[in-house]
């Protein structure tokens, strides 16, 4: 039987430096910290993004068109990105050894290569492997001439095919165009986004956080997927109103082309409408928006932190720090509660729902579930089934 052809979002993650650092160190050194940063880039990319092999320096994952955005892709690939760079970071600070290895991690550094294609699974060796000049096509793009134009080290290069799949507006988000050349394929045209510029500006921006202790309605409930997933059901236009009590529509603006500080989105009730703008935007840690009920202002913190069963998300309000709005707030914080309890109920039975349906494992299944498959790849042996 023909393998039947599939269509989704390649994207390949690739340590820059990898080469020099492995035969400039002790091998022993340099294997163990590269090892341990391939592990947390495949963990930052699960479960929206599955792997389908590891390939010394790099990880190859994917996922269906359907199942991603551009806002979400760009903002998997921005956070695989500082956590990469928060680990090179911690392992440097933790570590009194002043082997070559150990000395030259900060030189290490990750560029990500993401287009649209077609793809057919094939049975190669006792193991699947995705085939098709779309594979061929984003694995070439490792060989290229960004470095050289842009003077970058760090850096995502999404396809003209990969833009206009998911909707990504490169103009809006200051990314710059492209061009390469391959035999047998001709040119491909993408557009550059700047990582190590994002890593810095992620450093300096301000938070805007309501911490625990510091609000007036504290709440938190469990939701049985993973952050990564759960942050995307949380935040995207198209399923909110999947879960939301009462939503009519649901609309969001992204001034900057991406979902982040200054989106503002608009939740309609029937004929009232209620306007949420971002103000902080971590992901998949948290984020906070701001918005008016009643004609009093609220500041809503949501953060996500994983859990044995998935994900725990805490809610905590706060609202003007005036007589008036305080004994609001009192009167209507139990009926926010209770239907903040209900949005979530239908929140969970949804993820769980749909988690089934796709054949993601959740919760403590998902950690033992990463860690089997990025062994079993190491080592050669056929990945899990997913």
């Amino acid at each position: 039987m023909l393998a039947q052809p599939e269509r989704g979002c390649l994207v390949i993650a690739d340590i820059t430096g990898y080469t020099a650092f492995l035969t400039g160190t002790e091998l022993g050194h340099a294997q163990d910290v590269l090892a341990d940063l391939i592990s947390t880039t495949v963990a930052t990319f699960r479960p929206l993004l599955r792997l389908a092999k590891l390939e010394g320096d790099a990880a190859f994952v994917y996922a269906p068109s359907s199942k991603i955005d551009g806002p979400m892709l760009l903002d998997i690939v921005e956070r695989c990105y500082f956590t990469f760079h928060g680990r090179v970071r911690n392992i440097r600070q933790a570590t009194t050894c002043q082997c070559n290895a150990c000395r030259q991690i900060p030189t290490l550094n990750l560029k990500v290569f993401a287009h649209d294609g077609e793809f057919v699974r094939q049975r190669i060796a006792g193991r699947e492997e995705l085939a098709g000049a779309d594979v061929i096509l984003v694995h070439r793009l490792l060989k290229n001439s960004v470095a050289e134009t842009f003077r970058l080290q760090g850096y995502a290069l999404f396809t003209e095919g990969c833009v206009r799949a998911t909707g990504l507006d490169p103009a809006g988000l200051g990314m710059r165009e492209h061009v390469e050349s391959y035999e047998h394929l001709g040119e491909v045209r993408g557009f550059v986004h700047d990582l190590q510029t994002r890593w810095r500006e992620e450093q300096e921006r301000r938070r805007v956080y309501v911490a625990p202790g510091k609000a007036d309605l504290e709440m938190s409930f469990d939701v049985p997927g993973p952050p990564a997933m759960v942050w995307d059901y949380l935040t995207s236009p198209n399923k909110r109103p999947r879960y939301t009590p009462g939503v009519t529509s649901f609309d969001q603006t992204n001034p900057h082309g991406r979902r982040g500080p200054g989106t503002t989105n608009h939740c309609a009730h029937g004929s009232d409408v209620i306007v949420e703008e971002i103000v902080d935007w971590r992901p998949f840690e948290y984020f906070t928006v701001r918005f008016v009920l009643m004609g009093f202002p609220i500041e809503e913190t949501a953060e996500l932190t994983a859990t044995d069963r998935g994900t725990r998300v805490a809610l905590r309000q706060k609202t003007a720090r005036t007589k008036k709005a305080r004994e609001w707030w009192v009167s209507m914080r139990d009926q926010y509660a209770a239907m903040m309890q209900d949005m979530f109920a239908r929140l969970a039975a949804l993820v769980a729902e749909d988690a089934v349906a796709e054949n993601l494992p959740i919760g403590q299944e998902q950690t033992e579930h990463d860690a089997r498959e990025t062994h079993n790849d190491q080592h050669g042996h056929r990945l899990p089934e997913q």
